[in-house]
């Protein structure tokens, strides 16, 4: 069964009330002397992230590593990680806003368990006790979302850990967290999808943009990220597009989708119409919104409808048809640390009770 709390809209959805606990029980910390990176290259690493815009390249890409980690070991120290931690986020797919995060709370982890603390040493009660921490004992209440995160980083942290073979137990594997979900978007009805494809006819503009949500379910970033030159339409009867993104932290996130036979003619008579050079929607996306929102309402449709909702159609519609859940977060770009947090969302979208 998917797991997980609902992905907002691109306009956003408040967070609700979130409760964290941890099985409690394990090894007595137990300090050891040892000689490790100190985590002030850590910082400097982070604000090197933070500095960045999203989607550059990270700076750590093109610089030697700050200092060369030794191998873990389960009697390592947690300080010792920092270093072998920030490499394997930099390699791996997540974002430069992600990676900020997970670093950030890897030093707060460390300043409370202490930096000599041995990783096998590490207890599920110690990291209850510091989510408790955080939650209580620093003034400001954090928000539901920044705790959510820091659940997640736990899984991945501890997850890290125990795929290295440094620890054999997942200490972060029985971490729940629920809060109440937002409320699931209302999707259109078969009916209305229809209603809203003839209506898009009527602008080729938009007939482009609803028959490329509905068939690919691209991200607001992705749609208005899109390439002249990411169209394939070598194959007339199977066009394609292309999903890139600039940098590196978002690499493995491309990937190829294949549209219907009819983008073809469409796409070639939208390009006669709008003649773009470079991107293949040379607005903005809010004009894309006011493009779609003007079909909706030939359409004659009340429901809200945005360019989220069009890619939510497409996620249902594939599970509906038989994908799996690791073959839609993959079709829809998604990071396992994204997919954690929108894959409830979808199942119960595609499946309801």
């Amino acid at each position: 069964m998917l797991t997980g709390s609902a992905e907002s809209d691109e306009n956003g959805a408040a967070s609700a009330p979130m409760d964290a606990t941890v099985a409690a029980g394990g090894a007595s910390l137990a300090p050891v002397s040892a000689e490790q990176p100190s985590l002030f290259s850590l910082l400097d690493a982070a604000d090197q992230w933070s500095a960045s815009p999203v989607g550059a390249p990270l700076a750590a890409a093109s610089h030697p590593p700050l200092a060369t980690a030794p191998a873990l070991r389960p009697s390592s120290p947690l300080g010792a990680a920092a270093l072998p931690y920030q490499e394997y986020l930099r390699r791996t797919d997540h974002s430069a806003y992600t990676v900020t995060c997970f670093l950030s709370d890897l030093r707060m982890l460390t300043e409370f368990l202490g930096p000599t603390i041995e990783l096998r040493a590490i207890t599920r009660e110690r990291i209850a006790a510091w989510l408790d921490h955080l939650r209580w004992d620093r003034g400001a209440k954090p928000a539901p979302k920044t705790m959510a995160r820091r659940v997640t980083f736990l899984k991945n942290f501890f997850g890290w850990l125990v795929s290295s073979e440094v620890l054999r137990d997942d200490l972060a594997a029985k971490i729940a967290f629920t809060r109440p979900d937002p409320p699931l978007p209302e999707l259109l009805f078969d009916d209305e999808v229809a209603r809203l494809e003839a209506a898009a006819t009527e602008d080729v503009r938009c007939h482009l943009l609803v028959m490329l949500l509905l068939n690919a379910g691209l991200k607001k970033e992705e749609v208005m990220g899109l390439a002249l030159r990411h169209v394939d339409l070598s194959d007339p009867e199977r066009p394609t597009i292309e999903v890139h993104f600039p940098g590196q932290a978002k690499r493995r996130r491309e990937r190829r989708m294949t549209l219907p036979a009819a983008w073809t003619p469409l796409y070639a008579r939208y390009i006669e119409r709008y003649q773009p050079r470079e991107r293949l929607f040379e607005c903005t996306d809010r004009n894309l919104g006011y493009v779609l929102a003007a079909a909706v309402s030939r359409a004659k449709i009340e429901k809200r409808v945005t360019l989220q909702l069009l890619r939510d159609i497409y996620a249902v519609r594939q599970l509906r048809a038989g994908a799996t859940p690791d073959e839609l977060r993959e079709r829809l770009g998604l990071s396992e640390e994204a997919w954690y947090e929108t894959a409830e969302k979808y199942r119960k979208l595609a499946f309801p009770v």
